[in-house]
């Protein structure tokens, strides 16, 4: 099994949890958690259309697709959560460490298109909830979920266990809910136990699937439960340790997603026992499910906690989608920006369909809407699957983690079954457009090019890896593993250094630090960038005190070094740091850049993060971070 380094996932968080010295009741109470951030996916307003429509329009046929569907997430979140243990990546940060880096943009891409599916979702889900309690208009109610972005910054600066007791909370509030829906609709249990025998009656039986398996076994979540998983600080060098955070992983994983399972067959027995039973087929929108609740029930009691449920789910949904909005775009791209810049901008581009299907068709149709969010959550589904089952099966990097043989057959066989389903969708759909429409050039230019292009991309992802292995295996029938002859291991590596000064404590620390690295052989480049106001507008043509003053301290500096017998030059930079250090290091020609750890922040700091931070991803180089406490 092969260590693999670099910047961890959700770093501000990663290991913050300890799980490895503790024993009995408190080792499974340190891991659980993850799970059930989790599972809030897999019960947020999506889910409810899908199960509602599915309820009202076939009674309890469809149970079985839930079932199935809870069994497929279970194994699919088991695998997840392993690629986080064992290896210490998330599935996105695995993806970029295989896949070149055209095929991980389109992997990208297809993450970004789910995430935003979700997101779509969490917003009519939470207006809607908000129009059923309190009579909010849905325009009102789409526009105010912009705020919930602020909820994401307050809970991580509480920690990551407060994180999952609010979301812990916030599924106990809609499970409670639902229980006493379940009570008060008394459901024919025979009826409903036929319901767990697989039939599909029609074409519109196999959308609404689709969508229950999309809205269930959703493709954000495997991002995130990989990187969860790794805010539990485990003995990871050992085998004993890491089969135990598996172990205790899995228990999490069954509980957190039985409960999902719970809630989604109760909305689903709920539609069935109520509207279908009532020759109500057509209730789709969670609106008229709400209305028609009391009436049929007896009690107002029913669409309160009707109400109080969805904006429960709705909310807790929003904040695992910060997340795994985070771990897509710092895993494919190595971009980091603030979490509610990313949680803004992804809720602003769901708001945006929201909008236009209230305003140009009315509140009527946020049912299809979110029932097609969930179809389309499905369709990214095979993006994500394969790749997990590929990486956790790589005996070279997962070791004796990888994938047991049955494990593989059965995560193989659902994701034939996931992407059968989706290739009989489309054919339907797109054979539909063509028949219906009265242009279908315009498909023939758009819509097909897609589809074509994303079953290549399929194609490859799935045939890559077998090649890969392949081709190591031939590679490995020639001698391997022998050691070489260690040749001039005191030679310096760095011969042109590039040192960050701001002129603290930190300062004499970095200086320390290069000249370990280059010793007397490498040239030296101190820098130092003003960062007043005035640097800022004038640039070089600056000639204020500050300025004057860091000029002649830089040069003393490099006047102490060069009298002791180092080769040292001096530059000085004015405006942003993260902008003028890395040019300053790439005109030098530098191949490793000393930094201290803390660094000048500005305004910009809250979107971008550090200014460490920022450089160390605009330069190609070694970056050589140093503390005060060193």
């Amino acid at each position: 099994m092969q260590k693999e380094e670099g910047r961890k996932s959700l770093s501000e968080v990663h290991g913050s949890v300890e799980a490895s010295n503790r024993k009995g009741w408190r080792k499974l109470w340190a891991f659980l958690g993850p799970a059930y951030l989790v599972s809030v996916g897999y019960m947020d307003p999506g889910n409810w259309a899908t199960d509602i429509a599915g309820g009202s329009q076939f009674g309890y046929a469809l149970i079985w697709v839930l079932l199935m569907s809870n069994l497929m997430a279970l194994l699919l979140q088991s695998l997840s959560a392993r690629l986080g243990v064992v290896r210490q990546l998330d599935l996105a940060q695995a993806s970029r460490a295989e896949y070149k880096p055209g095929v991980n943009y389109a992997l990208w891409v297809m993450a970004e298109i789910a995430i935003a599916a979700t997101d779509l979702a969490e917003v009519l889900g939470m207006a809607i909830g908000l129009q059923l309690l309190f009579d909010l208009p849905l325009v009102w109610g789409v526009t105010l979920t912009v705020l919930d972005t602020l909820i994401i910054l307050v809970l991580q600066s509480y920690g990551m266990r407060k994180m999952e007791a609010f979301i812990v909370a916030l599924v106990a509030v809609i499970g409670g809910a639902f229980f006493v829906e379940m009570v008060l609709a008394k459901p024919d249990m025979s009826e409903l136990i036929t319901g767990f025998i697989p039939t599909l009656p029609n074409e519109t039986a196999l959308y609404i699937a689709i969508g229950i398996i999309g809205a269930t076994v959703m493709p954000h979540n495997l991002y995130l439960h990989s990187s969860l998983v790794q805010t539990r600080r485990i003995d990871s060098s050992s085998q004993k340790g890491i089969w135990s955070a598996l172990k205790y992983n899995f228990i999490d994983s069954a509980i957190a997603l039985n409960a999902a399972f719970f809630v989604n067959a109760a909305i689903l027995v709920l539609a069935a026992s109520t509207f279908f039973k009532a020759g109500m087929f057509e209730v789709a929108e969670i609106q008229d499910a709400h209305q028609l609740l009391a009436p049929m029930l007896g009690t107002e009691l029913a669409p309160l906690l009707f109400g109080i449920a969805l904006v429960a789910a709705g909310q807790s949904s929003t904040i695992t989608g910060t997340l795994s909005g985070q771990i897509v775009m710092e895993g494919y791209l190595n971009i980091r920006i603030a979490p509610w810049l990313r949680r803004l901008i992804t809720r602003l581009i769901a708001i945006i369909p929201a909008y236009l299907v209230i305003i140009l068709y009315g509140e009527s149709k946020t049912g299809a809407l979110l029932v097609f969010s969930q179809v389309v959550l499905s369709l990214q589904l095979g993006f994500a699957v394969i790749p997990l089952i590929h990486f956790t099966s790589d005996k070279v990097k997962m070791g004796v983690f990888a994938n047991k043989m049955w494990v593989k057959i059965l995560a193989w066989a659902i994701a034939l079954v996931i992407i059968g389903l989706n290739v009989q969708l489309v054919i339907n759909e797109v054979t539909s457009w063509l028949t219906e429409s009265e242009n279908p050039w315009v498909i023939w230019v758009t819509v097909i090019p897609a589809c074509i292009a994303a079953a290549l991309l399929l194609i490859y992802i799935t045939v890559k890896p077998l090649f890969d292995r392949r081709s190591l295996g031939k590679a490995s029938r020639i001698p391997h593993g022998t050691a070489v002859t260690l040749e001039d291991i005191n030679k310096p590596i760095y011969s042109r250094i590039a040192i960050a000064i701001d002129f603290s404590s930190v300062d004499a620390i970095a200086i320390r630090s290069a000249l370990a690295q280059g010793g007397t052989q490498a040239t030296y480049l101190l820098i130092h960038v003003v960062e007043t106001a005035g640097a800022m507008v004038y640039g070089s043509t600056i000639a204020d005190k500050e300025s004057s003053v860091d000029k002649v301290a830089l040069k003393s500096y490099a006047d102490q070094l060069v009298g002791k017998g180092y080769n040292v030059e001096m530059k000085m930079g004015y405006g942003n740091p993260k902008r003028k250090i890395p040019a300053m290091v790439k005109e030098f020609n530098a191949n490793l850049l000393v930094m201290g750890a803390h660094g000048h922040n500005l305004i910009k700091d809250l979107v971008f993060g550090t200014t460490v931070d920022t450089v160390r991803h605009r330069v190609d180089i070694p970056v050589f971070i140093v503390r005060e406490n060193q």
